[in-house]
């Protein structure tokens, strides 16, 4: 696991920091297959130790999961995703300030039929406390648990949280004393969304890590979409002086003792070392390692437009379904960042978990309905613009995945992992994954 818990955040592209050129590694080209976050970091770090590096991406543009596209003037995210500001790996290997981050609230919007209630972060806004503490999903033990666990999560780190005895998030918030009615209210439809699983059977590792991050740093989106997140990392690669080729698809890598072929189909390259830095299922396929994790986690998002006049009353703050999953969650983007739909038109995106056989339109048409029964006396003019269905969204993360993970170095040969599947499914996973696997090449003279 990756425990370095760098607090500072670079500005520029001052990325090379503990990566030295070598002159004397028996490794001199290196090819980086994937272009999403793990591979970019990977090849942007090798590029800066001195070595030749060639990231080559199946797709025509670079990101994997992690990618923008504007659609009608809307910009669209691929899924919902956010930046949690506070993750280590994220401070280190993004320059924040030039994203242009619009945050949202903290805290969210608990909803039901007929009703919606606050539940806001009163550390941050002391203003919300009345409203906090009267909210009936949350009893007065509850919100005290809440504040304790803030403060014994305060100082762990990630090597502390991802090691020793684990159980499921369940278990875990059970063990704290968190009343059903709250768990089922907020926990469930929140870190169903962060970890697609509202049945909060995924390891407890997971929820206290991230709730870590949530109390230190903001949940934000760059101003032109997360694509830009993307689009930095490709740049420092670049900047490094590693070679991006997009648009072609690596068909299989073969190992020596003493270096690897890539075949691409209708041409061969050689190299000494190889990182693999594809999605989970193309990582196994690639280098036979049996300990990749394949069990996917999936989701539907849709994304509608309505009216600005119309606008959700919910502010900067996620919309939580407290009582179905149908969606599990609505995220107000264009409140958050008025910039992710045109002038009179407000976006936001509705997230179904799991794989959905349904159409778009039935989709759209439940998202109305829950919307309908939230709000029964506004009304919400919704035109469907994007829906995006996700199979392989996350891994699973069961009580204790993390022990069975591949090391970077797992495969035979010269040839490496860079993937959150050797670390654990998140951004911060993922970036992480690529700076161990540069690393590791690196440190293999």
């Amino acid at each position: 696991m990756q425990t370095d818990e760098s607090k500072h955040a670079t500005t520029g592209f001052e990325y090379a920091s503990g990566f030295a050129p070598r002159t004397t590694n028996r490794f001199m080209n290196v090819i980086v297959v994937g272009g999403g976050l793990a591979g970019l970091v990977a090849a942007r770090h090798l590029a800066a130790g001195g070595l030749d590096v060639e990231l080559i991406e199946r797709h025509d543009t670079a990101g994997g999961r992690v990618r923008s596209r504007i659609v009608d003037g809307y910009t669209l995210d691929r899924g919902f995703q956010v930046l949690f500001t506070a993750y280590p790996g994220v401070r280190r290997e993004l320059d924040l300030a030039s994203l242009d981050l619009r945050s949202f609230t903290p805290g969210a919007t608990l909803a039901r039929p007929g009703s919606t209630r606050p539940l806001a972060d009163p550390r941050r806004d002391p203003r919300s406390l009345p409203a906090t503490a009267a909210a009936p999903d949350a009893t007065l033990g509850d919100k005290l648990r809440v504040v304790r666990l803030w403060r014994a999560l305060a100082d762990r780190r990630e090597s502390e949280a991802f090691a020793g005895p684990d159980r499921s998030v369940a278990d875990y918030l059970d063990e704290r004393g968190f009343s059903e009615r709250f768990v089922e209210s907020f926990f469930a439809p929140f870190y169903g969304g962060i970890t697609l699983d509202r049945d909060l059977s995924t390891s407890a590792a997971v929820f206290e890590y991230t709730f870590r991050m949530l109390a230190a740093g903001d949940i934000a989106v760059p101003v032109n979409g997360m694509g830009a997140v993307t689009a930095q990392l490709a740049d420092g690669a670049r900047a490094a002086g590693a070679q991006l080729t997009l648009g072609t698809t690596v068909e299989s890598v073969e190992p020596t003792d003493d270096d690897a072929t890539v075949e691409l189909g209708t041409e061969t390259r050689e190299a000494d070392a190889v990182v693999v830095a594809t999605d989970p299922p193309t990582a196994r396929d690639l280098t036979g390692v049996e300990s990749i994790p394949t069990d996917a986690r999936g989701c539907v998002t849709q994304y509608l437009s309505y009216p600005s006049d119309q606008r959700l009353p919910t502010g900067g703050k996620l919309l939580l379904n407290a009582a179905g999953d149908e969606p599990n969650h609505v995220a107000p983007l264009s409140n958050v960042a008025p910039e992710y739909a045109p002038s009179g038109r407000d976006l936001l995106s509705a997230t179904f978990l799991g794989t959905r056989d349904e159409s778009d339109d039935a989709l759209a048409n439940r998202v109305r309905r829950a919307l309908a029964s939230w709000y029964p006396d506004r009304r919400f003019d919704l035109s469907p613009v994007a829906t995006d269905r996700i199979e392989f969204a996350q891994f699973a993360q069961p009580p204790g995945f993390y022990r069975g993970l591949p090391a970077a170095d797992a495969p035979e040969g010269p040839v490496f992992l860079a993937g959150d599947y050797t670390n654990w499914s998140s951004i911060h996973g993922a970036i992480g994954s690529g700076r161990t696997a540069a690393r590791t090449v690196l440190d293999s003279a």
